[in-house]
Formats: C-alpha cells, sequence, structure tokens
C-alpha cells in the first residue's frame, strides 16, 4: 500500500512540475517578448523532472518529518536558483544564459 502511495505522489510532482510549462507556453504564444525555443522547453522540462525525483528520492529515505521538510526546501531553493542562473546570468558562470 505504501509504494502504491509513493508512486501516486511521484506521478503528481512530475504532472504537477510539467504542467508549469504551460505558463511559458501561452506567454510566447501571447507576447512577442517571450521567445521560448523547443530547446528552452526541453532543459525546463529536465529540470523540472530531475527535480521532482531528487524531492521524491528524500521524501522515501528520510523518516524524520522536519529533516523532509528542510531537505525539500533546499533542492526546490537550488533548482530554482539554476533555473534563474541559466535563464539571466545571475552569478555569471558558463552556463548563464543570454
Amino acid at each position: 500500500m505504501q509504494m502504491i502511495t509513493q508512486n501516486k505522489r511521484l506521478l503528481t510532482l512530475l504532472a504537477g512540475g510539467l504542467s508549469l510549462l504551460l505558463l511559458p507556453a501561452v506567454a510566447t504564444q501571447l507576447s512577442p517578448e517571450m521567445n521560448w525555443g523547443k530547446e528552452d522547453f526541453i532543459i525546463a522540462g529536465f529540470l523540472i523532472i530531475g527535480t521532482a525525483l531528487i524531492v521524491e528520492i528524500a521524501l522515501r529515505k528520510f523518516k524524520n518529518q522536519k529533516n523532509k521538510g528542510l531537505l525539500v526546501l533546499a533542492i526546490v531553493f537550488f533548482a530554482i536558483l539554476l533555473f534563474m542562473e541559466m535563464a539571466v546570468g545571475l552569478f555569471g558562470s558558463p552556463i548563464a544564459g543570454d
């Protein structure tokens, strides 16, 4: 029974995360200032899927609720920072966007 619950949670994380890609897809259609290409959607999809999988692994491995919460927050925070760096180059690293 626990495995079914964990698999449902994983599917929810993946579906919820990937549904976030609808926002830039709609914005790209409505605004000429938003110009994501296929490669942008692919990279964002990989980042979202990777984050969801890492969160799921953390939730399955750690038993302490406080540790789970802090770890999930840290993972999501890191993913957001990585996305921002790739998009606009906050830190000027080689992966920074245009």
